[in-house]
């Protein structure tokens, strides 16, 4: 088995990163927040949910997330509602305008990125390029080991 040594692995993350950022920087101004942003992304992802959950996959407290699902409420982007089977817990989950506004970030971000990829990288790199997306979607799989 081949292994990567230390040097690469930190190119490799440094690579991610950069592209995380760049996608970032391509994200429209919807005047929230990062982590509101993050909430949003979670709650589309897992549908509802509760609020220690979220936290739990978010990797915070739930006190950190009481100021961002208050202003994601207001806002009309969230809906709080006792679970039904146990009435101490919370479900959250998307309003349909907090659903148009992911869906509006993520298809900003995606257009950026296919317009990259069109721009810098000729055919054989692209193939290349999306040969390589079932490994990066299991690297981050791997969040533990």
């Amino acid at each position: 088995m081949t292994t990567i040594d230390v040097a690469a692995a930190t190119r490799l993350r440094e690579a991610i990163m950069s592209v995380a950022r760049a996608a970032r920087t391509h994200r429209p101004d919807h005047g929230l927040p990062l982590t509101q942003i993050t909430v949003l992304g979670y709650l589309d992802r897992s549908g509802t949910t509760t609020v220690a959950e979220l936290a739990d996959r978010m990797h915070v407290r739930v006190q950190s997330l009481t100021v961002s699902m208050n202003k994601l409420d207001d806002g009309g982007l969230i809906v709080r509602r006792t679970d039904p089977v146990d009435r101490r817990r919370q479900l959250v989950e998307l309003t349909e305008a907090g659903r148009a506004l992911i869906l509006d970030d993520r298809a900003q971000r995606d257009a950026w990125l296919a317009q990259s990829f069109a721009d810098n990288f000729d055919d054989t790199e692209r193939g290349l390029m999306m040969l390589c997306v079932p490994l990066f979607e299991r690297l981050a799989s791997d969040r533990g080991r």
